[in-house]
């Protein structure tokens, strides 16, 4: 496909990168000549220094045959914007925005997007991605994340194998027989930084981070076959009243009955709007650096604490805090700077953050043809987990699972029939309208495409 990204930022970066080694035609736009320089330093793409709101400059860019536009400059405005000339002017199918500011994204004025109006195919709004990301993870304590599919009825969930894991060391069909009922598959493991796809005889090895799929309804018990009893937090200490902070306590409010919640927000202005727009939520205004606050807070209630101020150093510095307080909170950070992961275990951090691989992955399910719905990365997007209908066209039809001639970079972890989650066995046969969830690697993507068929993006 040929797209073109407005933006040449973290993530305008990172998407760039991953669609080119997807084999799409890439153009990127950007008014720094320094972010345009670091891309033409680091990428096989073309770039333009100039306003993607010109229409001049989306002309030099091809935008007459550009199938996509992918808006992730630093302005909401200027991001709706190009959508609006892309669609006004030249005609371009797909149109993607990246929207921050709460006010846009009122449900109230969903009919603003639409041809008549502002023409976004897909809005992407990475604080409220971001909150339930987050909500995932409190949801399934002892995950590192959960990633819902198939109508949440297909979980994905990623996993430490730390030392109280008692399937270390036990091959793979061993598990099998050990826990019989349990509808799980073990995709692989990211092991000494490399993924690698696990076989029958494979066994899990501490300090492995697993992908497993499972069926959703079984998450309590797949969590204590890894060794994992945590309980869900009912209590919890928000620092940082913005976007994510503030969505996350509204999520958590509506589904969350025991939830107790308790925020702290520097600014008194935020800090009235947030409190008068949540209904069991206490906000404290104060710094959460500050002992004394963090006291008046009864930090030493809390289960789990979540650093997310726009701060890197100032959510490390809280993490830190709270080890002082006690050593038995799950803490959370927001980090935007992906050098500070190293600092992660030293500073026993239980979950670093990363917003800008969340918003990719929220935009790369749409660039997917076929009848290809969600896709989740793994290592900055070497992998990917994808799910994907059976139609009547698709070349895995009909066929059983051990015939399918599926490469070994590409991996079936579980099948939705109607309301049957299924775990395939070399004998199973796909058949329409089944819903697949599966590991593929990058390179494989054409691929996965053409198998569950292409159509019209």
């Amino acid at each position: 496909m040929n797209i073109i990204i407005c933006g040449a930022g973290r993530v305008g970066y990172t998407i760039a990168k991953l669609l080119t080694e997807q084999d799409h035609s890439i153009t990127v736009i950007d008014q720094s000549s320094d972010d345009i320089k670091k891309i033409n330093d680091d990428l096989d793409v073309k770039s333009i220094v100039g306003k993607a709101t010109f229409p001049s400059v989306l002309e030099q860019a091809n935008a007459e045959e550009a199938d996509m536009i992918i808006a992730v400059t630093r302005n909401d405005e200027i991001n709706m914007m190009i959508c609006q000339i892309a669609f006004s002017v030249f005609k371009i199918s797909k149109k993607i925005a990246r929207i921050r500011a709460q006010e846009y994204l009122n449900p109230k004025f969903t009919n603003i997007y639409g041809k008549e109006n502002l023409p976004i195919d897909v809005i992407i709004s990475p604080e409220v991605e971001i909150a339930k990301s987050i909500q995932r993870k409190i949801e399934a304590p002892g995950t590192l994340d959960n990633v819902p599919f198939a109508d949440n009825k297909i979980r994905l969930i990623e996993i430490d194998i730390n030392s109280s894991c008692p399937l270390i060391d036990i091959k793979l069909e061993e598990i099998t027989k050990k826990f019989p009922k349990l509808e799980a598959n073990i995709l692989g493991v990211i092991r000494n930084e490399k993924f690698i796809f696990l076989k029958k005889k494979d066994v899990l090895k501490q300090n492995d981070k697993a992908y497993v799929i499972i069926n959703s309804s079984q998450m309590e018990l797949t969590l204590k076959a890894f060794g994992h009893n945590e309980k869900i937090s009912n209590k919890f200490l928000i620092i940082g009243g913005g976007n994510i902070g503030f969505n996350l306590a509204k999520n958590l409010e509506s589904t969350l009955e025991q939830a107790r919640i308790k925020i702290v927000e520097k600014s008194k202005e935020r800090a009235e709007f947030i409190a008068s727009n949540l209904n069991n939520t206490l906000v404290i205004n104060g710094n959460g650096l500050d002992e004394d606050v963090l006291r008046e807070a009864n930090i030493e209630d809390a289960e789990t604490v979540l650093a997310l101020t726009n701060d890197d150093e100032d959510n490390l510095m809280v993490s830190v805090l709270v080890e002082k307080f006690s050593k038995d909170k799950r803490t959370m950070a927001l980090i935007n700077k992906p050098n500070y992961s190293l600092l992660q275990n030293s500073l026993k951090i239980d979950d670093l953050i990363d917003p800008r691989m969340n918003t990719v992955s929220s935009i790369l399910k749409h660039v997917h043809k076929g009848t290809i719905e969600t896709a989740y990365t793994i290592l900055n997007g070497e992998y990917e987990i994808i799910e994907a209908e059976i139609i009547d066209s698709s070349e895995l039809m009909n066929k059983e699972l051990k015939n399918s001639n599926l490469p070994d970079d590409i991996r079936i972890g579980a099948i939705l029939r109607k309301d049957d989650i299924i775990i395939p066995t070399s004998k199973f046969i796909f058949q329409k309208k089944d819903i697949v969830v599966f590991l593929a690697k990058r390179d494989q993507l054409s691929l996965v495409e053409r198998l569950f068929q292409i159509s019209s993006i």
